[in-house]
């Protein structure tokens, strides 16, 4: 009998849901027991994911999610599924005292009429917003431990976050004119089918989408906001990569009046001394979406253009991994008191 602990993952066939089951394959501690979809119930996972064929998650069948039937197998489930149908399902599993990484964005926005306005949607469990704990290690790690919910962070904030934490939260640049240009990779999109994402619409190309509007800006600003210690309003703006996985994105600054590029990186150094997952790259190294493909790395490379005395900060993540799912396992990891790492160990896939 395993002595690994029990865990459920509702929402499995989305790149989210199949990133976390490629993970919990090889993790030493959880073991992945309960796998649900309403459009493939009664499938095998390595039906759907003949890559998990000969793994542990590769003969579990999968069922039609039931909070009950997942409560009387799991310690904690993973919630893979959109906004909405995420904020009902967790409300129903932690009434059955189950913990709940949610990777949806229903819980990460604090104010539920921010949260309405941008989701167009009434969030029908805002009771649970004040036990939330916003799942990013760096910032939160000793509330996640003793949380029962988890609303882990979106892809895009993630990068952006640990990129300017550093800085705003040490008074070393303009809390205003911010502007965070991000691009991703065509995963980002999910996987239904869509023309927008069909092979013949993204590859040789690259394009903007999302400007001004894109659902990811109040989390941004939430969490910035905090760091900084006073409101501020950032310009994001999100770019579609024609390739699978990744994210980079380039941030511009201003330095405030006596601050110098030294001054900055002790900073990073600072925050993010003794952290696995932040790698803050050496002066003249500039962080590629291809050095984190796969793994929770999140690596940061700051320069300072002294002709206009802006702050360029660079930040590159796998959207799907440090993006979501590799987060959600350590947060799921720390709330259930194993080591952090575990289970996300192995280097960036090369080439």
């Amino acid at each position: 009998m395993s002595n690994r602990i029990p865990v459920g993952l509702v929402g499995v066939t989305g790149y989210t849901g199949m990133e976390l089951a490629r993970i919990l394959a090889g993790h030493p501690g959880l073991e992945l027991v309960s796998v649900t979809s309403r459009k493939e119930a009664g499938k095998r996972l390595e039906d759907i994911y003949p890559f998990l064929r000969g793994t542990g998650p590769g003969a579990l069948e999968i069922s039609l999610p039931s909070p009950r039937e997942l409560a009387s197998r799991c310690r904690l489930v993973f919630l893979a599924v959109p906004h909405k149908t995420a904020m009902e399902m967790a409300d129903a599993l932690l009434c059955e005292n189950v913990k709940v990484v949610d990777l949806s964005a229903d819980f990460r926005i604090n104010d539920k009429a921010v949260y309405e306005q941008w989701y167009a949607t009434e969030h029908t469990r805002a009771h649970r917003l004040e036990e939330a704990v916003y799942g990013l290690p760096e910032l939160y790690r000793e509330e996640i431990v003793s949380a029962d919910l988890v609303a882990n962070p979106g892809c895009y904030p993630t990068s952006a976050i640990l990129g300017l934490c550093p800085v705003l939260a040490r008074g070393l640049v303009e809390t205003d004119g911010i502007v965070i240009d991000s691009k991703s990779g065509t995963s980002g999109a999910g996987r239904k089918a869509k023309v927008g994402s069909l092979f013949c619409e993204v590859h040789d190309s690259f394009r903007a989408y999302g400007l001004g509007t894109h659902r990811h800006t109040p989390e941004i600003e939430q969490e910035l906001s905090k760091a900084a210690g006073a409101s501020l309003t950032v310009s994001f703006n999100t770019h579609l990569l024609p390739i699978d996985r990744g994210i980079l994105s380039t941030i511009y600054t201003r330095l405030r009046p006596g601050t110098d590029l030294e001054t900055v990186r002790a900073a990073y150094g600072e925050q993010y001394h003794g952290e696995p997952w932040v790698r803050v790259l050496p002066e003249g190294t500039l962080p590629e979406t291809r050095w984190v493909r796969g793994t929770n790395f999140c690596d940061i490379g700051v320069v300072l253009d002294s002709r206009t005395n802006r702050l360029i900060i660079l930040a590159a993540i796998d959207n799907l991994c440090r993006g979501a799912s590799g987060q959600a396992v350590v947060n799921a990891n720390l709330m259930l008191g194993l080591e952090p790492a575990a289970g996300l160990q192995a280097a960036p896939l090369m080439p």
